[in-house]
């Protein structure tokens, strides 16, 4: 299975939170539309420094994070941060990586959406046993 990319939508969480205190206008939240690479091999969501700064992303800690090469990096974590993929969202904090380094959708964002990868089609679908809403599962 080749590479799998997804578009999806980052959204400053603390203007969706304004804008539902009636703070900001809707018009005035920080949003983009990129294309991350669907990496299950990652656990957050990981996005550069130019992103940060376009959605002025608040860090609200460092951690250290262990690379696919082996090395132990220390990086800054932004939250809140939401991601939304065709009907799904989630909110989530984000490992922000050096310049513009490419856009890495983890596995927690990933199973929060409810999403999969299609291998065939090499694509990030809606899991289609859910295809309206995500259920949390409850034992």
């Amino acid at each position: 299975m080749g590479l799998v990319y997804a578009e999806i939508e980052l959204i400053n969480g603390d203007d969706l939170a304004m804008v539902r205190r009636k703070l900001m206008d809707e018009d005035d939240v920080k949003r983009m539309t990129v294309s991350a690479l669907v990496d299950t091999g990652s656990i957050m969501l990981c996005i550069n420094e130019n992103i940060q700064e376009q959605l002025q992303l608040p860090v609200v800690e460092t951690r250290k994070a262990q690379m696919a090469n082996g090395a132990i990096v220390e990086y800054e974590v932004v939250a809140p941060v939401e991601l939304r993929f065709k009907n799904r969202r989630t909110s989530c904090q984000a490992i922000v990586l050096p310049g513009n380094a490419e856009v890495l959708l983890g596995a927690i964002p990933l199973e929060d959406m409810d999403v999969l990868i299609h291998p065939q089609r090499q694509e990030l679908i809606v899991n289609p046993d859910h295809p309206y809403f995500a259920q949390m599962k409850i034992k």
